[in-house]
């Protein structure tokens, strides 16, 4: 009888031990789990980022200064372009004059060589006010910026609603692609 009672005793303690292991590994696991560092889910990566240079009238009229600006970075050149040209029509954020119409639009860009098309709706001519020197900041805030942003481009050429522009005020002879002219720059 001692030793059924011996025997009872020692399968109660292994099955005790068993237990007892079997509640410390879980126990053990779910400190490991809840302690352990996790990696960051993957968010959405934001995307890279350019700063370029845009040019405005200066607030006297008296010539384009230079606004630097982030922008998000396009997946192909031609959308790039369309995108700094985008933000000439935003305007500018400090105390710089804008120099296109509000209401104009980009409907699109081509980059050819080392010739930049830029293809405006009509809105860029009917919304821009009169007077050879609104026309001249309009016209050449928009071809120093492209040339100032796209070392390959040395000119641009106006499209007005896919159709290559003549002029838009009457003012400068758009005929022809116009090349930066960095003198207008006030420093």
């Amino acid at each position: 009888m001692k030793k059924r009672t011996n025997r009872a005793k020692g399968t109660l303690l292994i099955a005790f031990l068993v237990f007892a292991v079997v509640v410390g590994l879980l126990v053990f696991r779910k400190y490991e789990t809840a302690t352990r560092v996790k990696p960051p889910a993957p968010a959405e990566q934001a995307p890279d980022i350019r700063l370029v240079a845009l040019f405005f009238g200066a607030p006297d009229g008296s010539g384009l200064l230079r606004e630097g600006r982030e922008i998000a970075v396009e997946d192909t050149t031609d959308d790039m372009l369309a995108s700094v040209v985008d933000e000439l029509v935003v305007g500018p954020l400090g105390s710089l004059a804008p120099t296109l119409p509000h209401n104009a639009r980009v409907l699109g860009a081509h980059l050819k060589g080392d010739l930049a098309e830029v293809n405006f709706s009509r809105e860029l001519v009917e919304g821009l006010p009169e007077g050879s020197s609104a026309e001249m900041a309009a016209v050449y805030s928009v071809v120093d910026t492209v040339a100032a942003n796209f070392p390959q481009v040395k000119w641009v050429r106006f499209l007005i609603d896919g159709q290559p522009a003549k002029e838009l005020k009457g003012h400068l002879d758009l005929s022809a692609p116009i090349s930066p002219d960095y003198t207008l720059e006030k420093k």
